[in-house]
Formats: C-alpha cells, sequence, structure tokens
C-alpha cells in the first residue's frame, strides 16, 4: 500500500500523481512483481500513451554547481505533465537511499513533486514526495 501525504482527496488535489499511480497499478497488476526494473519502465510507456499521459522517459537532469555544469548527469526513470519525477524501482522494499534519490533529482530540476514507484513486492509501493 502506498503512502499518500496529500490526503485522502488526493485525487482532487492532485491528479496528475493520482493519474501516474493508477497506470503503475494496471502495470503491477497485469505484470506481478519479480521483473527487472526495465520491464516496468517499458509497461509504463505503454500504460502512460494508453492513457494519452504526457511524459518524457528516460530524462537527463543537469547538475550545477555554482552557476557551471557538471559533466555528470542523473537519469530520471520519467518526468510526467512536465512536473512530477517518477522513480521506478524492483526491489523487496524502498529504502531512505531510494528516498534520497528521488528527493536529489527534485532538488536538481526545481520540481515540487515526484512519485516513487516499487513493483518488487506483492502490492505496489508508492510514495509521493514533495520538496
Amino acid at each position: 500500500m502506498g503512502e499518500d501525504i496529500f490526503g485522502a482527496v488526493s485525487r482532487m488535489k492532485d491528479p496528475q500523481t493520482y493519474q501516474i499511480i493508477g497506470a503503475a497499478m494496471e502495470v503491477h497488476r497485469i505484470l506481478g512483481p519479480g521483473f527487472l526494473e526495465a520491464v516496468y519502465r517499458q509497461a509504463l510507456r505503454i500504460e502512460f500513451n494508453a492513457r494519452e499521459m504526457q511524459f518524457l522517459p528516460e530524462a537527463d537532469l543537469v547538475i550545477r554547481y555554482k552557476g557551471i555544469e557538471l559533466e555528470c548527469r542523473y537519469r530520471s526513470d520519467f518526468i510526467c505533465f512536465n512536473e512530477v519525477i517518477v522513480e521506478v524501482k524492483s526491489l523487496s522494499e524502498l529504502t531512505n537511499r531510494d528516498r534520497a534519490q528521488t528527493i536529489n533529482y527534485l532538488k536538481v530540476t526545481g520540481y515540487r513533486r515526484a512519485v516513487l514507484l516499487n513493483f518488487g513486492t506483492p502490492s505496489l509501493q508508492y510514495e509521493r514526495l514533495v520538496l
């Protein structure tokens, strides 16, 4: 079961993350746990397209230090609706390291919302993160 830090009316207050989680639930319902992250990313692409959701897969995230662009990059699994980072995992459980990685993605992009998805458990795990 996922965490919902927005409260019970998240669908009305944050329809974008609600749509992302709904698509992920459909992917998990059909595939179940046990596949590599790459499988879930490809299935999510299909599901996002089927739901006519705007997304950018495997987006490079620029990191700056004192205004200078660094050569190294982060890569998010998806950016949906031009403002929501989506990070896909397939683990026995999410860790603080996974959360920190996603929060760093938010810091780098300046976006305020992210959804961390874990397909590696019997029920889809999801967390909404807000910076």
